[in-house]
């Protein structure tokens, strides 16, 4: 092989590896405003913005070890809490392809069912790329243990 032929190779190889390193970053990007949708869908007690985002098969599975199964058994739960303060901070997206893991604190205090509570927890949220939109597949909360 000729040098310019190893040139081309290593500059395609470059190439190759930017377009990837540009869909890793779309992906995250992508992932990070669809977190933050939700988000927005929970401070404003506005199920429906989260609705697009969810997969028909999503499991949740809550600090106290509450699983909710289905989309709109999703949707439904999530009716019946009220936020009156919702924070999301340290939000890290991991993108593997056509899978990516959104990790995060949460500070919260709303009702849920008509009974007050107050948290500060991690969430763990699991997303996949079906027909080309990213869907959550699986959410999970823990809570940290208060000093």
């Amino acid at each position: 092989m000729n040098t310019r032929g190893i040139i081309w190779g290593l500059l395609s190889g470059v190439l190759v590896l930017s377009g990837l390193a540009a869909k890793a970053g779309t992906a995250e990007e992508a992932v990070i405003a669809a977190e933050n949708q939700i988000a927005k869908s929970m401070r404003t007690n506005d199920v429906e913005l989260q609705a697009p985002l969810l997969a028909d098969k999503i499991v949740s599975t809550y600090e106290d070890g509450t699983v909710v199964v289905g989309k709109e058994a999703n949707l439904a739960d999530a009716k019946l809490t009220t936020f009156s303060r919702l924070e999301i901070t340290d939000l890290k997206v991991t993108v593997f392809r056509n899978t990516a893991i959104a990790t995060g604190t949460f500070a919260s205090r709303a009702t849920y069912k008509g009974e007050p509570f107050e948290h500060r927890g991690r969430f763990t949220d699991t997303w996949v790329r079906l027909n080309g939109k990213w869907l959550c597949v699986a959410s999970h909360q823990s809570l940290i243990k208060k000093d």
